[in-house]
């Protein structure tokens, strides 16, 4: 397991969603991301979670009070899954992508298919 402090991480996390291009970053709406140190029990090895709706499945209806969506990047299975401190920040930052995909209603499939899997 790789060794990085969790204010090491958060900076890995936030390189990420710099990495995100202007036009798509700009688009993003009502997210919040969040750094947790585990995935829940039932997915131990889970590196991050998309919680919310879609962009492509809102609807006036969720506009009305709805809580931000979640993304979350959990920290542990990142650090266990990485060999070198240089790929938990390549690995960081393709979760980031990945989740933020979810958020543009990109499904797992598709994003095997793009090498963001």
């Amino acid at each position: 397991m790789v060794k990085m402090s969790h204010e090491e991480f958060e900076r890995a996390v936030a390189e990420g969603l710099a990495s995100i291009p202007d036009e798509l970053a700009g688009a993003i709406s009502n997210v919040a991301v969040l750094v947790e140190d585990d995935s829940p029990a039932d997915d131990p090895e889970l590196l991050g979670l998309y919680e919310g709706v879609p962009l492509t499945e809102r609807d006036e209806a969720w506009a009305m009070g709805s809580m931000p969506d979640r993304i979350t990047i959990f920290r542990r299975p990142i650090l266990r899954s990485c060999a070198s401190t240089d790929e938990v920040v390549r690995q960081v930052a393709i979760t980031v992508v990945h989740e933020v995909a979810h958020h543009f209603g990109i499904d797992d499939d598709r994003l095997h298919e793009l090498g963001w899997g």
